[in-house]
């Protein structure tokens, strides 16, 4: 019995010590760290239930810092600080807000839907593969619409090859096409329009100096050279043609030309009975062969080109030849004077192109065969250009023929007529307003020669 009543002795005292520290907390046996974080925990709960909810209130920020109470949304683009002095959040509109027209279209009150779904990191992943998955979908579908437009614009390169394979195309060198072309001309077989297109072809090329002097290596030239002596005036012409463009500032071509005689082949054209258009062609080869090159220049004097000119100029309907005679003399004596006077700057006593230059007594022959009287009488022609070229031809004639052109009445009254008629001509130019006109400069050129032979 002593023990059964000390059982029930210890559950009463138990009883009342349980009841005791229910109804005073404060004297309960808790654990005062662990009860102080559960209620933190709790509050905080409760804060987040709050502000998770559904719908937030919408904060309208202004350009002034607001403080920001809890359970407003900001709208997108506002500028939030915290103050660290009050510890409050602060909002207000950035100085250029993009949203200012939606933010004054808004109603006071209007509540803000927030989604507050979350994605797991295996979601993103999954709509990341299936963004590159369609991208890659769109990609393919692209470049099979590209390859398609590709394959319908062009052909594969192996039919191209197939084609030309089948046409016999072969890519030729410009040295290869000379060569057959040169063959075509020179063929007895050939017709006469078959070797007229072949010179016409021919010099397109020859205008390159390195395809001029190529001509000249495999013996081309000098086939050319020999179509100077055809009885058929169109294949003097073209061959003219031809050497002209492959004569024109080529000093290799050039020697082996004079060398192989097209120098008297093209004064025996001038000088018989031929085409007006053969003779311009071979006045255009006579020129390119002679510009800076004195010692074709003296070959000239030798074989009486001057002579042949002079008759040229004097038939009746060469007045087109006579100006571009008149413009080749004119050249002529104008290139011996830059090299000399470039010789006595550079003072250079004995080189060998000054010593040709000097073996070449244009002036005095030019005196001897009477082209002062001639050149002052081209005067006449009616055209301006004409005109020009003569009175530069003049003027660097005056040395030599000053005596000439003083004793010439002839040329006097003609001198006294242009200026006239080129004194209105200024005038004109001057009222439209041009200060350095045409004919001003040819008034001037008058003007000098009458001063020189006052």
């Amino acid at each position: 019995m002593a023990p059964l009543g000390m059982l029930l002795g210890l559950l009463i005292a138990f009883y009342f010590t349980f009841c005791f520290s229910h109804q005073n907390p404060e004297f309960a046996l808790t654990n005062p760290e662990k009860s102080t974080t559960k209620e933190t925990e709790r509050k905080e709960t409760t804060a987040e239930e709050e502000l998770d909810s559904d719908d937030l209130e919408v904060f309208y920020p202004s350009h002034e810092w607001q403080a920001l109470r809890p359970g407003q949304a900001v709208p997108a683009g506002s500028h939030v600080r915290l103050n660290l002095q009050t510890g409050a959040r602060e909002v207000k509109l950035q100085d250029e807000d993009k949203f200012r027209d939606t933010l004054k279209g808004s109603k006071k009150g209007k509540r803000l839907d927030i989604n507050t779904n979350t994605y797991t990191s295996q979601d993103l992943k999954s709509a990341l593969a299936k963004f590159k998955e369609g991208a890659e979908m769109e990609s393919s579908k692209e470049d099979k619409e590209r390859q398609a437009e590709v394959k319908r614009l062009f052909r594969p390169i192996e039919e191209l090859k197939k084609d030309f394979e089948e046409l016999n195309v072969v890519i030729e060198t410009d040295m290869q096409i000379m060569v057959r072309l040169i063959n075509k001309f020179n063929s007895s077989s050939s017709t006469l329009e078959e070797k007229i297109a072949a010179l016409f072809d021919l010099e397109y090329y020859v205008h390159q100096m390195d395809n001029a002097q190529d001509l000249l290596s495999f013996g081309g030239l000098q086939v050319v050279i020999n179509g100077l002596n055809s009885t058929e005036p169109l294949v003097k012409e073209y061959a003219a043609f031809v050497l002209g463009a492959a004569f024109s500032s080529n000093p290799k071509v050039q020697v082996e030309a004079i060398e192989g005689g097209a120098l008297q082949k093209l004064l025996v054209i001038l000088a018989t009975e031929q085409p007006l258009t053969a003779k311009k062609k071979v006045l255009f080869a006579l020129c390119s062969l002679l510009r800076h090159f004195p010692y074709a220049q003296q070959q000239f004097l030798k074989l009486g080109g001057l002579q042949v000119l002079r008759s040229l100029v004097q038939q009746k309907g060469t007045e087109v030849l006579a100006v571009r005679v008149v413009t080749l003399l004119y050249d002529l004596v104008t290139e011996k004077m830059f090299a000399e006077e470039e010789a006595e700057l550079t003072r250079e006593t004995s080189p060998e192109k000054l010593q040709q230059y000097r073996q070449v007594h244009l002036l005095p022959s030019l005196r001897e065969q009477g082209w002062c009287e001639i050149t002052a009488h081209l005067l006449a022609l009616p055209e301006h250009d004409a005109r020009e070229k003569v009175l530069q031809t003049l003027g660097a004639l005056l040395v030599t023929c000053r005596d000439h052109y003083h004793q010439d009445p002839q040329l006097s009254r003609m001198l006294a007529s242009l200026q006239d008629e080129y004194q209105v001509l200024a005038a004109l130019e001057l009222q439209d307003g041009e200060d350095e006109g045409y004919f001003r400069e040819l008034l001037g050129s008058i003007n000098s020669l009458l001063k020189e032979l006052s």
